[in-house]
């Protein structure tokens, strides 16, 4: 994709998602969202008339002099996308690929956001990460974000592969490549979750936008859980459910490499590819509840505006329960 073909995307983006921004997203998103409260600031010398429960003991006690604890209202927010830019993500069966889905997503959010007066970050990774921009405020900032995920890592005047049809999810019996695998080409969301820990010592809300097509990462998310509040954003794409009967057709699986040769023409192949999936994103659900991570399913054909309307109105509901 070609400079100024990323930069009318980037528009067509922030003209797509600007009136539901404003229209639904932006009271959705505060009503979710809140500041932290009360956060402490620092210790001052006790004066008549303040709250005797705020006095610090611990510093009373070594200094002999009274001292109190005080506190500040924060409010503002840190949002943390973090982006899989895998090979697997430019797979795109119809007008727009996984990636470009998960930038509009990235941009539903990032302008909720700064309507907010909250900081986005971004981070992109892979098999290692490849890139990441510091939280901060503003509208150009938002947009870099945008430009950043569509963008990064591709050359040649389009985003999508050469061959749409030569791009598959793995499946069953396929699913450990033989040889190994080049970091832009895999995915490492453990690897990913320990950068996030190490990068932002605050509370972040945290969106990892992937296929997830990876093992092993569970563990890393529920560690990262416990300090930010992270949301699963699985990106797929209709085809990834179900391939039309073509006759013989050579499928790569876009995380390995690995091409095989398969009859489309066989309802029992179609059928296994459907299952497949389905059983996958039915585990996928199953294991973020059971480590009590909200999931947002995104199908990149249609709407990203609709799964983040529902997520945000299950979040008021759940925390109005409380």
């Amino acid at each position: 994709m070609i400079a100024r073909d990323i930069i009318q995307r980037v528009r067509e983006i922030q003209v797509r998602t600007g009136r539901p921004v404003a229209d639904v997203l932006a009271g959705e998103y505060i009503s979710v969202f809140k500041g932290r409260g009360v956060e402490f600031d620092e210790v001052r010398p006790y004066v008549p008339g303040d709250d005797v429960r705020t006095i610090d003991w611990k510093v009373t006690a070594r200094t002999g002099v009274p001292y109190v604890k005080r506190y500040v209202e924060e409010r503002q927010l840190t949002l943390m996308l973090m982006a899989d830019v895998s090979m697997s993500q430019n797979f795109g069966s119809g007008a727009r690929t996984k990636r470009e889905a998960a930038a509009e997503f990235c941009a539903l959010l990032a302008f909720s956001a700064i309507r907010n007066d909250d900081k986005v970050g971004l981070t992109l990774f892979h098999g290692g990460i490849e890139q990441y921009i510091p939280a901060r405020k503003g509208q150009k900032h938002a947009l870099r974000v945008v430009r950043e995920v569509l963008a990064h890592g591709l050359d040649g005047t389009s985003a999508r592969p050469r061959s749409p049809r030569r791009w598959l999810p793995r499946l069953g019996s396929w699913r450990r490549p033989r040889k190994p695998r080049k970091p832009e080409e895999s995915t490492d969301i453990a690897h990913a979750m320990e950068f996030l820990l190490s990068v932002t010592p605050r509370k972040t809300i945290c969106f990892v936008v992937s296929d997830f097509l990876d093992e092993g990462y569970e563990q890393a998310l529920r560690t990262a859980n416990r300090k930010h509040d992270v949301i699963g954003v699985l990106i797929t794409d209709p085809r990834e459910f179900e391939i039309p009967g073509v006759g013989l057709l050579a499928l790569n699986d876009a995380e390995s490499g690995r091409t095989r040769l398969y009859d489309t023409d066989s309802a029992a192949f179609r059928d296994q590819v459907k299952r497949a999936a389905e059983r996958r994103l039915a585990e996928l659900e199953r294991r973020f509840r059971s480590s009590s991570i909200d999931f947002i399913h995104i199908d990149a054909s249609k709407s990203v505006v609709e799964p983040l309307i529902r997520f945000f109105r299950m979040r008021e509901r759940r925390t109005r329960r409380r």
